[in-house]
């Protein structure tokens, strides 16, 4: 089971990422979360604390990890060819949900010169995790569709695009929703999040009918999710939240269907 979400930045996606990593562990699976977000927060939502959250230094920007699978001695030449599964056991972090977390941090740019060599280990690693380990994986992708279009979520088993009410939130899925398509990836479903009210479920249902989208859920607004944010505590910690327990009925439907 692999499992990519993506969307606008501040939709949600990185709870409903860690949510469905907890409940995927709780079912049994062998289970790794890849924060693949340029702001990367997913360790935080996984229960870990800021301090140990800050110890954690994302595999693009490890110097010394990227020179020794990549380098060739050469000034502008590397490797592109090298194992990778020695990052995933020297370099994954446990969490308290029983979710391993891997930080991959991200490239900004294709073409920068020195950028190159991280992006090879990053693209090394995320297709050993996503085609080679026989386990849940599920990728937090950086917000909107920088990902999709450098190919790196396009063999994953579905793309969940989180979205709210709000207009521009559900331009960018369409967005989304098009790039992955037209990169053959068939696995498509939009997440409602945050959903306060009927009219905000008719705009979110409305606009995936008339853009063909495929609605998987919604998930509903709680203040719970807010406060617990405030209290510097992740929201995974309560499974009375309903919005939590709308997260993890999502992973009974992707083993069911996927």
């Amino acid at each position: 089971m692999k499992i990519a979400v993506s969307g606008k930045g501040g939709v949600g996606k990185t709870l409903i990422a860690a949510g469905l990593a907890r409940g995927f562990a709780e079912r049994g699976l062998k289970t790794m979360a890849i924060d693949a977000d340029s702001s990367p927060n997913l360790a935080l939502t996984l229960g870990l604390s800021t301090e140990e959250a800050r110890k954690i230094t994302p595999i693009s920007e490890n110097k010394e990890l990227v020179e020794s699978k990549t380098s060739t001695g050469y000034s502008g030449v590397y490797r592109l060819s090298f194992t990778v599964a020695d990052i995933v056991h020297d370099y994954s972090v446990s969490t308290p949900f029983g979710v391993n977390l891997i930080v991959m941090g991200t490239v900004r740019s294709m073409g920068s010169g020195c950028m190159c060599a991280p992006n090879a280990v990053i693209r090394a690693l995320l297709r050993h995790l996503i085609v080679d380990r026989n386990e849940a994986v599920v990728l937090d992708l950086e917000a909107g569709v920088e990902h999709i279009g450098r190919g790196t979520a396009r063999q994953v088993d579905a793309l969940l695009i989180v979205a709210d009410s709000n207009l521009k939130s559900l331009e960018i899925a369409k967005h989304i929703h098009d790039l992955a398509a037209n990169a053959g990836m068939k696995q498509l479903y939009l997440i409602g999040n945050r959903i306060m009210n009927e009219a905000q479920k008719k705009a979110v249902k409305s606009f995936a009918q008339k853009n063909g989208l495929n609605l998987l859920t919604f998930i509903p607004f709680d203040e719970k999710v807010t406060e617990a944010d405030m209290l510097g505590e992740t929201p995974l910690k309560h499974k009375e939240i309903a919005s939590m327990q709308a997260i993890d009925n999502i992973c009974d439907i992707l083993l069911k269907y996927i």
